[in-house]
């Protein structure tokens, strides 16, 4: 199989690293993005000139488009964008800054709309390529106490819902990555936390502990995402784990049965 030219946000830890390294050992050749472009030191110590470092903050749009811009003219195609950068926001909906929302949807959503938008031309004029789009099994259900992140993953889904249709003919590929819980730092150092609003106190404390503290180990992600980007028709949706696919089959069945208990009020509105 050829190798690929990929282009990975948010490469310095988590999936985007795993993936990078991925991609690395079997020939690739990488353009990896991180906010602090010296974490991507150790890849081009081994790797050298198959990994091009690029300092990028992906809710800057012009900086945005000068990335994949570089990445085009240093390796001359572009195979797999990753959008991958993004972090998870903690909070009661009404716990939420004006900052803290609005940097959350920029990162998550705006941030992969403006990476997409500077692919998109090279792609189309090359006649291939495939979008990897991080989302989250919290992009498709929903858990108090993360409402924004859940805006900003639910977003991202419709966006590339759209995006899969609107590409298709032009020989572009798209695919939603659900990750489940993971060994990975999202809940850690790179998350950001409201500050708590004494209403929901109560609440909180009573929130139900989930009875699996397992967390999937990222470095098993690796193989599974060459996978997706070697297959002639990838998924437009793949979880990454074994816990969403029950939790979701109850949770759509619980979505049908409500609608179809209000289907006569339903008919009735639109009478």
């Amino acid at each position: 199989m050829a190798s690929k030219t990929w282009l990975i946000t948010g490469a310095s830890r988590g999936f985007g690293r795993v993936w990078t390294t991925a991609a690395l050992e079997r020939g690739d050749s990488v353009a990896a993005t991180a906010r602090d472009v010296r974490t991507l030191d150790p890849l081009v110590e081994t790797w050298g000139d198959a990994v091009l470092p690029i300092e990028l903050d992906v809710t800057d749009r012009a900086a945005a488009f000068a990335a994949v811009a570089r990445a085009h003219d240093r390796f001359g195609s572009l195979d797999v964008v990753v959008n991958n950068a993004g972090y998870g926001l903690f909070g009661m909906v009404e716990e939420v800054t004006e900052e803290q929302a609005r940097q959350q949807l920029d990162t998550n959503l705006i941030g992969p709309l403006w990476v997409t938008q500077a692919a998109l031309p090279v792609l189309r004029e090359q006649g291939h390529g495939h979008i990897i789009q991080v989302s989250s099994v919290g992009g498709v259900f929903a858990l108090p106490g993360l409402g924004l992140y859940h805006a900003s993953k639910w977003g991202l889904e419709g966006m590339t819902s759209s995006l899969a249709m609107e590409v298709r003919s032009f020989g572009i590929k798209v695919t939603l990555v659900e990750p489940a819980g993971f060994a990975t730092d999202w809940q850690g150092s790179s998350a950001v936390r409201a500050a708590p609003l004494p209403a929901y106190e109560e609440f909180r404390a009573n929130l139900p502990i989930s009875a699996s503290t397992r967390r999937g180990d990222p470095e098993a992600t690796g193989a599974a995402i060459l996978e997706i980007v070697d297959a002639e028709e990838p998924p437009l949706r793949v979880f990454f784990g074994d816990q969403p696919l029950p939790l979701l089959r109850a949770e759509y069945a619980r979505r049908v049965a409500e609608w179809e208990a209000w289907d006569d009020l339903s008919r009735r509105a639109f009478a």
